[in-house]
């Protein structure tokens, strides 16, 4: 083998063992799932004999509940969540990418500054806020803000479309005008389908990004009847005295594979979205 044959061998070597390092974890994870409490201190990634039960006992370790009910809740937020945002954030970008207004950048600066605020500093007075609006234990703190544009991600989703749709002619606008199509037309019909890539780019990172809000739901949701499905994991971790951690484990696992299938299916539509994100036409 020459010395120009052996270094592609070495690198691929290289990237395969780091490879099995990576996903060693991920390994153990799902062996651990499969393991009774006396084996997950041995050295063996998979179990001797592997404990499928601990799917169904976990599915259903929630006294007067199971994690269907806990699905349901967190698939209908974030239904809602999604929609909300594709509606208030496109039409925000719009405005800022194609429309004149008197201080236009003046708020676009301000909406800049938003992005490098800490989330953690608004959580006091948020919380004050929904208080004495009376939308403590329902899904409203998570729904209206993104309504309106905000809420987690609201303004890098908004900054993104932006990029996104100031990279579209503006010949297709004037276009659209001489035969007699508005402003609106010319959002629905033009650019939001050349946005495409951009608005699955934001449905995915406002998905994962609502899935594992774990301290959001954990503030203002206190029912069970309301839990999402981390707040539940919390509640298998915290409802039994003698932990059954191979249970736990299984519905940690399963909770991943909602977002791990909405990666994989929309990953081409993600990876176009950030590449053409800020190219000019």
């Amino acid at each position: 083998m020459t010395t120009l044959q052996f270094k592609p061998a070495l690198r691929h070597l290289f990237m395969i063992l780091f490879s099995l390092i990576m996903v060693y974890p991920v390994l153990w994870w799902v062996g651990a799932s499969l393991k009774n409490s006396t084996e997950l201190g041995s050295a063996s990634i998979f179990p001797a004999a592997p404990q499928w039960s601990n799917f169904t006992k976990g599915w259903n370790s929630v006294p007067g509940h199971t994690f269907t009910d806990f699905y349901l809740n967190t698939f209908g937020l974030e239904f809602a969540v999604i929609i909300a945002t594709l509606l208030s954030c496109t039409l925000v970008a719009f405005g800022f990418a194609r429309l004149d207004f008197p201080l236009k950048n003046f708020w676009f600066s301000i909406l800049m500054l938003t992005l490098m605020m800490p989330g953690q500093v608004l959580i006091i007075p948020q919380y004050a806020l929904f208080y004495q609006l009376g939308w403590v234990n329902t899904y409203l703190p998570f729904i209206i803000p993104h309504l309106l544009a905000g809420g987690a991600g609201g303004s890098f989703f908004v900054f993104l479309l932006i990029q996104f749709i100031r990279g579209v002619p503006r010949e297709l606008d004037e276009s659209a005008k001489i035969d007699g199509c508005s402003w609106f037309g010319i959002f629905w019909r033009i650019v939001m389908p050349l946005a495409f890539p951009a608005i699955v780019t934001v449905t995915i990172f406002c998905f994962l990004w609502n899935w594992d809000d774990f301290l959001g739901h954990l503030l203002y949701i206190n029912t069970v009847d309301k839990y999402t499905v981390g707040l539940a994991l919390r509640m298998i971790n915290d409802s039994q005295s003698a932990q059954e951690w191979g249970q736990l484990l299984a519905m940690s696992l399963v909770s991943i594979v909602p977002a791990t299938i909405v990666f994989m299916f929309l990953q081409k539509y993600f990876v176009e979205g950030i590449a053409t994100t800020g190219i000019k036409g």
